[in-house]
């Protein structure tokens, strides 16, 4: 067996059998998703992006590491939150509360992915591609997501609008539950 691992952030690069992301976060940095421990602003250790009019900046990876047998794999899921990539400049409870939201989001769909990965019909023929392709549809569907979040929450400006949200996301996460234990 051999391993392979993936830790992308924004994008990633393939180098024989590894994806590796380009700048790395592990250890102290990141905190794992947590149906108990919620993000706190002690938590937001990076520098305001100061290009960007946004209140706070939360920056989410997803994991996934390999372990490629000649007729099987295994798999474990990772879904954090990068301290020193994620930055607040208005800290109110409001505005934390929609910058969890983005973190449950990325959760939902690190729950997605072990359900594609779960019922995947191991190839190893080509489970390479359809490992990469199988993670950069879960990886589209999330930025899709959160990218409506924000539009239609105007950044949690549309105070009903973020409501709603809140609920639609817990709504979520109550329906993806079978698929937490990755």
């Amino acid at each position: 067996m051999f391993r392979i691992s993936i830790l992308p952030m924004c994008f990633f690069l393939l180098a024989s059998h590894s994806l590796q992301q380009t700048a790395a976060v592990t250890g102290e940095d990141m905190v794992d998703w947590s149906v108990t421990r919620r993000l706190h602003w002690s938590d937001y250790k990076g520098s305001p992006d100061p290009n960007s009019d946004a209140a706070a900046s939360t920056t989410t990876v997803i994991g996934v590491d390999y372990k490629i047998g000649r007729r099987d794999f295994s798999y474990t899921i990772q879904c954090r939150f990068s301290r020193d990539k994620s930055w607040g400049l208005h800290k109110t409870t409001y505005i934390l509360q929609h910058e969890q939201g983005h973190f449950d989001i990325a959760e939902v769909y690190a729950r997605k992915l072990n359900e594609a990965l779960h019922n995947y019909d191991f190839n190893y023929g080509t489970y390479n591609r359809d490992l990469n392709q199988i993670y950069n549809r879960i990886m589209r569907e999330k930025e899709n997501k959160q990218n409506q979040y924000d539009r239609e929450t105007n950044h949690s400006i549309k105070k009903d609008k973020q409501i709603e949200w809140l609920g639609r996301i817990e709504q979520m996460l109550d329906e993806t539950v079978a698929w937490s234990d990755y």
